[in-house]
Parts: structure tokens; sequence; C-alpha cells
């Protein structure tokens, strides 16, 4: 008994006798230790001290953290200091955790030394912090599930994996269930999850995504985090944010909801993770990089300009280097997989339809020295793989669905199925694609080969969609005739309205049935609609009907007007009832207008309630505006207070009185929209006033606007100084707020000064907006520089714009159609049609345009 408890104080001693000494090598003091480690001032004074009792081992986990010293070393030491046994070597699900190749657990491989593949210096984020949050708590004993969120390959698996590195040494083991399948197998044995186990679910879209298991596994992960008797466990995931916006996404009233259960299972426990790194994150990489890492160092020679570290990391640059400096034949392949995947073609891609897509991608010197074999050679050269499994364009093999005889498909198979193999772009060259070649209109074969040999319904809508965005109006009719051959409900419903305004209302009326058949309800209903105002009014009731009796809640509500209209108020309101629970609100919101404008206010609050509770949020504002009206201003008060946005209902009846020259009563009205949350309301009279020349007035109001609302006083007091001729004082004002951060004042002065007429003065406040990254001032900027003649100028400002959208590039076109530079404008709104976003502009090109962007000649 001596004997061991002599051991027991040698080992005490040895591990504090380290712990010393690394304190002194740190060159730290006890209140630094403590203020790196987060313990308290007792805790490390006692682990520190040869007269008290040991530490704990979280204790010493936290020291060694902090003083680099090698935390299993110390924790044999501390282990036997106290007796305890070392933890987790009794078996159960997966393997301790020191004992995995992060390789194995898709963690990116992203160099090689020695013939072994090496993991380069890691970055901590500010996500690392609350996955640490989240291992200190299991470490506790409590249960955790956090689901990181990010595009691919922005370091989401490394992020998991160095989260879990302390619990390595606490004798946790990790679970990655995979086999046969990552759903099968996680269903299966969830419920044999077993205490200080990490759940490895990466990729959770097959887990919880899964179309027959998701919703089990996801009620499989809620029952574990809930055992107390299983606790602790960790269990991590990542996904995709359009995996987490389609699980988190509520379903439309009478949709079926797939993902209930693990919407309620994410809720709360999705972290995201950024796609580039922030300047901090770039300083700690150049740091590492500095210390001889040099994999890094590579890394930021590449990325430091857009940040995007991760991604470089995780075998970017070889793919991108398959992509740019292959064969022009494997380019074209890859081209055309990326403008079919960001144009909603599904995610294997048939081969027969790749490699005739391919054939206009090439340039006529490179079709010419095709060989027989040319397509073959490049699905060899494209299926080679870098770093580890990455290949740009592999071939995909979907696994068989296997079902008990009788049992039907989970999804319906096409009616034409693509013959021959298929093949999956790398997620990041399908990312890559569609941000480098979202403004570019795929070639004509790109449009036959679909035509050809795509049979899913589905994807040949999308491509229909895609094809009339870009006024491809030829290919979209022909690709709609080729969905509709494929049995697809959405594509009988279009050509149903086609065909009735071609005149054909028998064949429209069979072929919407059939659409609403399929599921498309609402294709009767836009029947119906077309036949109403062709004025044939029997026939559109009668289509009515039948969409409602399908439950289509449009119908519902437009039989609910039309009962109303012929005085029926019991029929009108049944029906607007059932339009409302089939997610319609607008007849409630009539028939309660229709009831105050009657002078019913009790049924019309009754109507007003029952559509709030359905979801229209706007009902008692649009009340409130009627009863003022009718100078029952108590009323309207109080019915603002029950809308949703109150404060926004009242600044609308403060500026109805203000209209009205009640400029007391306004004021009144204006105070209550500021204790409701909307300081706005004063600055908007104070504008009102000062449009009138009421210049004391508006600067009283300016001056209480500011005072109620601090956050945008400098906007407020700018705008006050620049409209009483202090223009010197305005500027000032402005700039001191942009020293603050703060381009808001800067931005509205540009914008007074602009419609002044003082456009050069105008631009130059906007490019110091612009000088401070606030870039929602290009599309201001582009204009001025178009109305000064500069249109090289606004081209390039316009083309620096973030985002999708091309408003500003349709500005521009406008203004040169105005100003009689037709041909210019056809270039611009042909750049507009190849990124999607053609609107039909004053009819150009009735009959649409070619791929190449040629107008398309009349066509039957």
């Amino acid at each position: 008994m001596d004997e061991v408890r002599g051991e027991r104080e040698a080992a005490l001693s040895d591990l504090r006798r380290n712990l010393i000494e690394g304190l002194a090598r740190a060159g730290y003091s006890k209140s630094q230790l403590i203020a790196r480690t987060g313990l308290g001032k007792t805790t490390v004074h006692e682990a520190l001290s040869y007269a008290a009792a040991a530490p704990s081992d979280r204790t010493v986990m936290a020291l060694a953290r902090a003083l680099k010293l090698p935390d299993e070393e110390l924790l044999v030491l501390w282990r036997a200091a106290t007796g305890v046994a070392t933890p987790g070597r009794v078996g159960g699900l997966g393997k301790p955790i020191g004992e995995w190749n992060p390789h194995d657990l898709e963690v990116h491989p992203s160099a090689l030394a020695s013939g072994r593949q090496v993991l380069p210096g890691y970055v901590r984020r500010a996500h690392d912090q609350v996955l640490a949050q989240a291992v200190q708590a299991v470490g506790q004993g409590g249960s955790r599930l956090v689901v990181l969120v990010g595009s691919s390959s922005t370091g989401k698996t490394r992020a998991c994996w160095e989260a879990v590195q302390p619990l390595a040494s606490m004798g946790w083991r990790l679970w990655h269930p995979f086999d046969p399948t990552r759903a099968a197998a996680a269903l299966d044995a969830l419920r044999q999850v077993g205490p200080r186990t990490v759940v490895w679910l990466n990729e959770a879209q097959h887990y919880l995504g899964d179309p027959r298991l998701g919703e089990e596994i996801a009620a499989a992960v809620h029952a574990l985090l809930t055992d107390r008797e299983r606790a602790p466990v960790l269990i991590l995931g990542t996904l995709w944010p359009e995996y987490d916006r389609q699980y988190l996404a509520l379903p439309m009233r009478g949709e079926p909801d797939p993902h209930s259960r693990v919407r309620e299972l994410l809720a709360g426990r999705t972290l995201p993770v950024p796609p580039a790194f922030d300047a901090e994150a770039l300083r700690a990489t150049a740091k590492l990089a500095g210390s001889g890492d040099q994999q890094l160092a590579d890394a930021l020679t590449r990325a430091s300009g857009h940040g995007r570290v991760a991604q470089d990391l995780a075998g970017a640059p070889a793919l991108l280097h398959t992509y740019e400096h292959g064969s022009p034949a494997a380019r074209a392949l890859l081209e055309a997989a990326m403008d079919a995947r960001r144009l909603g073609v599904g995610l294997h891609l048939p081969q027969a339809f790749l490699t005739d897509a391919a054939l206009d991608y090439l340039a006529d010197t490179d079709y010419e020295e095709l060989t027989d074999d040319w397509a073959e050679a490049a699905y060899a050269e494209l299926a080679k793989p870098v770093h580890g499994r990455q290949a740009a364009l592999r071939r995909a093999a979907p696994r068989p669905e296997r079902r008990p005889p009788g049992t039907p498909p989970a999804t319906p198979e096409p009616a034409t199925a693509p013959a021959g193999p298929m093949f999956r772009l790398a997620d990041y060259l399908e990312q890559h694609g569609g941000t480098t070649r979202d403004r570019l209109c795929p070639p004509a074969s790109f449009w036959a080969s679909a035509h050809a040999h795509l049979g899913d319904g589905a994807d040949l809508i999308n491509l229909v969609e895609a094809a009339e965005r870009r006024h491809r109006l030829q290919w979209a009719h022909h690709l709609l005739l080729r969905a509709v051959d494929a049995e697809s409900a959405e594509a009988q419903a279009r050509l149903a309205v086609l065909r009735e305004e071609a005149g054909d209302h028998k064949g429209a009326e069979t072929l919407a049935q059939q659409a609403a058949d399929g599921g498309i309800t609402r294709a009767l209903a836009t029947l119906a609609w077309l036949r109403e105002n062709a004025n044939q009014h029997e026939s559109a009731e009668a289509l009515y009907q039948e969409a409602a009796l399908a439950g289509d809640g449009y119908a519902l509500n437009r039989l609910a007007e039309l009962q109303q209209d012929a005085g029926d108020h019991s029929g009108a309101e049944a029906l607007a009832l059932q339009a409302a629970d089939a997610g319609i609100t607008n007849a409630l919101c009539r028939l309660a207008e229709l009831r105050t404008m009657e002078g019913d206010h009790k049924a019309a609050e009754s109507l007003a309630h029952r559509a709030a509770e359905v979801g229209s949020r706007d009902v008692f504002a649009r009340l409130a505006l009627i009863r003022q009206h009718t100078g029952d201003d108590e009323a309207a008060v109080a019915l603002a207070h029950q809308a949703d946005d109150a404060g926004i209902t009242l600044s609308h009846l403060s500026w109805q009185k203000e209209l009205a020259g009640k400029h007391e009563a306004a004021e009144a009205l204006a105070q209550q929209a500021t204790e409701a949350g909307e300081a706005n309301a004063f600055f908007i009279l104070a504008q009102r006033r000062a449009a009138h020349g009421n210049h004391q007035d508006a600067e009283r109001l300016c001056q209480q606007a500011a005072s109620v609302d601090s956050s945008r006083a400098p906007v407020y007091l700018a705008w006050l100084r620049e409209r009483t001729g202090d223009h010197q004082g305005a500027e000032a004002l402005a700039r001191e707020a942009a020293d603050a951060g703060d381009a808001n004042p800067l931005f509205k002065l540009a914008e007074m000064r602009r419609d002044a007429g003082k456009l050069q003065e105008a631009e130059r406040l906007y490019q110091q907006v612009l000088a401070m990254g606030d870039t929602r001032v290009l599309g201001q900027c582009t204009r001025l520089r178009e109305q000064a003649g500069d249109h090289e100028g606004a081209e390039a400002l316009a083309a620096q714009e973030p985002g999708s959208d091309l408003f500003t590039l349709s500005d521009l076109a406008r203004m040169r159609d105005k100003a009689g530079h037709h041909e210019s404008a056809d270039r611009l709104y042909r750049k507009i049609a190849d990124a999607g976003a053609f609107d039909g502009s004053e009819n150009r090109w009735p009959h649409g345009l070619d791929p190449d962007g040629s107008p398309t000649p009349r066509w039957r």
C-alpha cells in the first residue's frame, strides 16, 4: 500500500515539475497563464503547487495546450498519480481517434512528402472557436451536434478533424458510418453508439437527405443526443449551403414536408464556414508559411488575392490545371458539363449527351483535327485522379434501388432512360463553371444534344426555362415538346397555355387535365384565367371549379371573388377560407376590406384575424388606411397597432395626415410610430416640409429624428445641412462619419447632388463611397459615366457589380436606345440575354435568338 502511494506521489511530483518547467520555458507569468487557459485563478495555482491535491485531467489538458507540452505524456503521469485507468479502450463502434488517418475521413489530401500525404499547418478561424466550445462541453459530460455549412472545399472536414484532437488523448473513439451505404450504416448502428464517441457524418446530405432513411436517421440522432445513459457523444457533420437551405425551408401550405425531422434537428446546430480566409486568417497563414510551412507558402502565392486558401489546398489547382491546360476535346467536355449543371441538368450526365454537346465548344481548327477516338481519349484524360480520389470528370455508377416486389420506386423512372454510361463533374469545377460561365449562352450543339439525349422531365423543364431566359425561343419550344414526350406534368401545363393561346381549346383542356393528374393543379386554373380573359366566363368558371376540387388555392381564391361579386357573402367567405388553407390569403384580405367599406367592422376584423393567422402580415395595415380615409383616426391607430409591422403602418398614417395638411396630427402619429420602432417617421415628415419650403419645421423634425435614432443621425443631419445650403458642412459631417466606418451619409449626400444635377460632384462622392468597399454605388457611377458619354468606362464599371443581376446593364441598354445608339444597345441586350436575364425589351427579336446570338428567322 505504501509502495503504491509512493508511486502516485512520485508521478504527481513529476507532473507538477513538467508544468512548472514548461511555464518557465514559455516565459509566462501565472496571470498570463490564467488568461491563456481560461481556468480559474485557484485552479491554476493549485495545479502548480506541490502541496495541493492532483488537478483534474481537463486542467492538465488545458495547461498542456497553453504551454505547448506533450499532452499524452502528461496524461500518463496524471493517470499514474490518480490511479485512473486509461479510458475508452473497451471496444465499441469505430476505433480510437488516434488510429484514424484523416484522409480516410475525407479530409482533402494536399501534398506528398517522402511518399506520404502530409497535412499543411492549420489556421484557426471563428468557427473553430465554436467547435472548441462544443468539444469542451462534451468533455464535461454533455452531448452535442454541430453541422458545418459551407461551399465545397472550404475546410469544413479539416476543421472537424482538428476539433476532435483533444478528445484523442482522452481515449475517445470515432465512428464513420459508410458501409454498405452511408445512410444504411448510420441507421443500422446509431442506436449502438456508446459514451465517449465521435459520430462522423461528413457530407451529411448522404445521411439526412436520403429520400427513404433521412427522417429516421434524424430521429435516431435526436434520440442519441437526448439519451443521458449514452452521453457524452459528439456528432459532427458537414453540408453545402444549398442542402442546408433545402432542409430548413418550410413547405408551402398543402405540400408534403419531407424534411420535418431534419429541420428540427438542425435548428440552432449549424455553423457557417466562410468561403474565404479573412484578413486575420491570412496573416496567421503568412506567419505559418514564414515558419517553414511550404504548402501554405505555395497556397498564399495563388490565393492571397481572394482568400480561398482552403479550396486551393484541397485540390483546386490540379483540377483547374486539368481544365485550363488539358486537350481541346477535354476542355470542351468539361465546359459542356459545367453548362449542363449550371442550367439545371441533374448530377449524373449521360456520356452520349456530353459527347455530342461538346462539338461546338471546339474551335474550327481543333474540330478539324479530331480523330475517330477523340472522345475515348478525352474521357480517359479527365478520369485521371488528382490529389487522391478527385477527378475532373469521372464515371458515375448510381446504385440501383433495392425494393421488395410490388413496391413503387421512391422517385419515378424517366419515360426515356438515357442509354450508356453516366458521368459526374468534380464539385469544384461545377462551382467554378457556375461563377465563370454565368454570363455565357451554350452553343447550338448543347441544345441539340439535350434534345436528342436527355429524357428526364425535370432536366428538360429546367433547360426550357434556361432557354426562355436567354431568349432562345425556338430551342425552348422544341425542348418543351421533348419534355411532354417524357411525360412531364410541368411541360404539359406549359403546352396547354400555348395550345389555348393558339385557339386549340380542346387540346389545351386535355393537356391541362393531364398536368393536373400529374400533380400540377394550377394548369386548370391557368387555363380558366385565359378563358376568363377571353370573356368565356362560363367555361372559365367550370375550369375554376374543377381546379378547386383538386385543392388549387388560386382557383378557390378566384371563385371566392366571383361569389362576392355575385352578392353571395357566405359562399365567398367559405371559399376564401379554403383558399387561405391552401396558402392564398388575398380573398380573405379583399373580403375584409369590402366589409370595412360597407361599415361591417366586426366582420372585417374577424376576417383580418383569420388572414393574419395564415400568413397575411399587412391586412391590418390595409384596414387601418381605409378607416383613416373614412375619418375614423382612433380606429385606424388601433388597427395599426395590431399589424405585425406596426411602426411602418403608423408611419403611413402619419404621411397621409401630412398630405392632408394636418401637420400636428401627422407629428403625433410620427411620435407613435417612433415608439413602435420606426424612428424614420420624423425624417419622412422633415423631407416633406423641406420640399414645401418650410425649412424651420424641417430642421426641427430632422433634429427630432436624430435624437431618437442615433445610428442614422449623421444621415439626417448631413441631409439637413445640404438642404439648407451648407454644402461644406454637410460634406464635413459625411466625411467624419466615413472616417468612423459609416458610408451612409456620403451615399445620401451623393444622391442629393445627383438629383440636383451636380453630376461631377455626385460621382466624386460616389467614388469615395466605393473606396470604402461599398459596391452598392457601382450602378450610380455607371449611369453617370454613361450620361457623360464614357461608354467604355460605364461598361467596365457595370462588369464589376457583384452578384448575377444585370439591372445596371439593362439601364445602360435603355439609355443607349433612347439616345439613338441602337446597335450598341443591341449588343448590350445580347449580353443580358446570354446571361439569362432578358426581359423582352421593346419586342426585340420577336422570334428569339439563335445560340450564337444572331436573330432567329421567323419559324413555325
